[in-house]
Formats: C-alpha cells, structure tokens, sequence
C-alpha cells in the first residue's frame, strides 16, 4: 500500500504542469517623481554645455563643484584606523549626541545642566522628523501637526507615514516675497489649545524667509498662552548666516521662555555631510527620570526601523565638535559656505537690478539660506528650462548654492527674460 501512494504520488508529480506564480505586484503603479530629484534626472539627462543646475539642495563652491570641509578631511584622518566598526547603541555615539546639544540649546544651557533632554542620533534631520512623528503619534496619538505653507516638500510625508492629521498655517506672503506675521500670529491663536507645530529654526525651505528676534519673542509669547508644543527642525545651523549662536536664537528665545521643544539637527548642510546621514533628534522634559523615559521610548520606535544608526558620521560629527582647534576651523569654514550665499544673493539682485528689471528684486537678499524663493510662476520656470537650460523646481525655488560668479549673469539674464512682461 505504501508502494502504491508512493507510486501514485510521483506519477502524479510527473503529470502534472505546475504554473508559476506571479501577478503578486501587477497592480502597482510607477511611483511619482520626486520634484527635486527629478530636476538633477532632467539636468544631467541635457547635453547643452551652458545648462545650470540651481535646483539641488547641496552646496557647491565657486567653480560649481561639489566640496568636503577641511576640517571633514582632518576628523577622517584621525579616526582612520583607530576606531572599531561595531553596532552603535540604539540611541547612538553618546559623545555625538553630547556635542549636538551643546550646540543647539547653548554650551551651559539649564536643561541641559538638569539633565532633562532626551536625545538620539538619527538618520539625519529627515530621521530626526520621522522619529518624532512617530513618538508624537504613539503618545499623543488625538494630536495633529500645524505645517507652514509652503514648507519642505518631505514634511507632508513624514507625518503622513506616521498617520498623524496634518493642519497647515500661513507663513509666506507672496505679495511682499516675505513673511505673512500678522495671519501667522492668528493661525497660531486660533489654534486648538496644546496644537503641535512644526517650525523651522532658521532659513526656513524654501523660502527662506525668517522672523526677526522680536517676532520671535512674540511668536513664544503667544505659544505659551495657547500651551502650544513648538518643533524645531534645524537643518541649516551655521549655514544660514555664517553664525552658530545666532542661527539658533529661535531656539534659545523658547527654552528661555520655559518652553518643553522637541528638535532636529543635521549635519548635512553646515558640514557637508550629505551621504553620512547623521543627525540627532532632541526632547526637552520636566525632569531627568522623565527624559530616561523619552529616550529609552524613542530607541524603542528606532529598533525596528532601523536598529541602530551608522557610526561613521557620528565619528566624525563628534571630533570635530569636541576638538577645540577642529571646531574652530568648522566654524570659519561654515562661515566662508554662508558668505559665498550671501555673496551670490547680492549678485544676482544687482545684475537683475543693472538690466532695469521692472520688478523689485529685494527679497533675494533679504531671504537667507541656501534658497531663495523668487516668485517665478511654474510656467516661468519652464521657459528658464527649454529656453535657457537653467533648472530648478517649479515652485520658482532657487538653490544659491548653484549660482556661481561664473553663471550668476547668464542666470539673471534668462530670469529677466521671463519676467519683464509679468
């Protein structure tokens, strides 16, 4: 009987055909472009020898390359072969997180001396955002998140992604290429009591526009009437104006209000760290029992997305931040990436300015940061694209980064080319 089922079983194996399986995924569409990314695809995709990338968020030297910081160069050195490669903690280099406070709340900050800050490191500031998502989601899950309008295109899905109720409030006024304070000021009075907001430190992306110190002050006034939560994302300390202390005084203006901030660092764009990803995410708490807590929860969310973050970048992040002579030169290097910005943002006005430009010009250098929010139309930039080469993303946001003592000319030019008969 068993040689029977065997044989029966075989004979069956042989005749019959199996199909294959297939048709698990038949119904996924190709996702969307992303609107940055796809502009680098279409400029490297162009073959004119004039054409000009001012699209991408990376900063570039002079000469329109692509640069790593003398003192990026130093660290490398010194840890090269002096450091083992094994797993970070959870939470990550202790030493990396230790040195990001530092620079984010001030060297002698209270909350720091108390120890009520519970801090990670994080897959960059895009880490940092989608960690906080999902905490915000997980503890506070009836909360929603204010985003300003327009804001950096990756907030809408971080917060998305972590299924937490997006609102959005007025920040940019398009008439004065400027910030809408006084519709700011309402949406946040408006508000639903202890609302979440998401708020950019300095040189706020894309349009770099930024409330002034006492604006500010007025903006946490107001946070503490309503008891609202204020979230900080920092990508640009340093960056923005050539000043550390002072591209973080939005920060140092709430903790001195008594604030409980949540923020996050990266050190992409002050410096250069782009593909290292390496960032840190910070809560401020009551006490030092509550900020154990929060750190052990956000390591907890951490876990499963992606284990523990990578070390080479923290390596390199924290010896340049802890070695006095490398900090120093950090900070005069960051100095001379702003300047050049600065440089290029004055440039641009004044050829635009020279050409007789029936438009003003002005909010080029009054923006600050790697962009500047020009207020070209969608179809005035597609005109820039197939007439003159020049590409950026169709909200009219233009990196300075790409703008070159080489290119500025041709660049202001072209825009005033598809501007004078607006």
């Amino acid at each position: 009987m068993a040689m029977s089922k065997n044989l029966s079983r075989g004979n069956l194996g042989m005749g019959i055909r199996f199909m294959s399986i297939s048709g698990w995924w038949k119904n996924i569409e190709p996702a969307p472009k992303d609107p940055i990314l796809g502009v680098t695809e279409a400029f490297l995709a162009d073959t004119h020898p004039g054409k000009v990338n001012v699209g991408v968020g990376a900063y570039r030297d002079d000469n329109g390359k692509p640069v790593v910081l003398q003192c990026v160069r130093e660290a490398e050195c010194r840890v090269a072969g002096k450091e083992f490669m094994e797993y970070l903690p959870m939470g990550g280099s202790a030493k990396m997180v230790e040195e990001s406070l530092k620079l984010a709340y001030g060297e002698n900050a209270e909350v720091l001396k108390d120890k009520r800050v519970a801090a990670v490191q994080a897959l960059s500031g895009t880490g940092a955002c989608r960690l906080f998502a999902e905490f915000q989601k997980r503890f506070r899950p009836d909360s929603q998140i204010y985003i300003p309008v327009p804001t950096w295109a990756n907030h809408h899905n971080i917060w998305r992604d972590a299924q937490v109720p997006q609102r959005t409030f007025h920040y940019y006024q398009p008439e004065t290429r400027g910030l809408d304070f006084a519709t700011f000021m309402d949406d946040v009075k408006n508000a639903p009591n202890g609302s979440f907001f998401l708020l950019h430190a300095c040189a706020h992306n894309p349009t770099g526009v930024d409330p002034t110190e006492e604006q500010w002050k007025e903006l946490s006034y107001q946070f503490k009437v309503k008891n609202h939560f204020p979230f900080f994302d920092m990508a640009y300390q340093g960056f923005a104006s050539g000043d550390t202390e002072r591209d973080a005084k939005a920060i140092r203006i709430f903790l001195e209000d008594g604030h409980q901030i949540a923020c996050a660092q990266s050190f992409a764009k002050n410096m250069g760290l782009y593909g290292q990803r390496v960032g840190c995410l910070s809560v401020v708490c009551d006490d030092a029992s509550q900020a154990v807590a929060v750190k052990s929860q956000l390591q907890l969310i951490a876990r499963p997305m992606y284990s523990n973050p990578p070390v080479h970048g923290a390596l390199l992040v924290s010896t340049i931040l802890s070695d006095p002579d490398l900090k120093s030169l950090w900070h005069k290097e960051v100095k001379v990436m702003a300047e050049r910005i600065i440089g290029m943002r004055e440039a641009l006005r004044g050829n635009l300015e020279k050409l007789g430009s029936p438009l003003s010009w002005k909010h080029v250098t009054e923006q600050i940061g790697m962009f500047c929010y020009s207020g070209m139309s969608p179809e005035q930039v597609d005109r820039l694209t197939s007439e003159f080469h020049i590409y950026m993303t169709r909200n009219g946001r233009i990196s300075m980064a790409g703008v070159t003592s080489g290119n500025v000319e041709y660049l202001a030019n072209a825009i005033n080319e598809v501007t004078k008969s607006a």
